[in-house]
């Protein structure tokens, strides 16, 4: 059985997705002031690394855990608006990839689950 990582085209695709992703979350005001001082090659990085691991692929993934890499960005007041507003830029970058939407729904089930962690409740 192949995993998520293989069935939504692997490296290729998720490097196309993370730089979509970015680009539709930095051009959204409600959200894009998180990352005014986010070395961002940096963070393309760590964010297809991490996404390759979530999906099954390689695990190539060092950066810090969820509620870690996420507590300085808590302590500026990141909440659920902001987590849903990031997770709809995600579903839109795999809808604008032409993702099947059974393999979208794998995907923000994956995402989902990070929510807790991500706004360290």
């Amino acid at each position: 059985m192949s995993t998520l990582f293989e069935k939504i085209g692997g490296d290729a695709a998720v490097n196309a997705a993370v730089d979509i992703f970015y680009r539709k979350v930095l051009a959204d005001d409600s959200i894009s002031h998180f990352f005014e001082t986010t070395d961002m090659e940096a963070q393309h990085a760590k964010q297809k690394a991490f996404l390759t691991m979530a999906f099954g692929g390689p695990n190539n993934y060092t950066g810090a855990d969820m509620r870690k890499a996420h507590a300085p960005l808590v302590a500026k007041g990141l909440n659920e608006d902001h987590f849903n507003a990031v997770a709809g830029h995600l579903q839109a970058t795999l809808e604008e990839l032409n993702v099947p939407a059974d393999l979208i729904g794998e995907v923000m089930a994956i995402a989902g689950s990070t929510k807790d962690d991500v706004l360290n409740r």
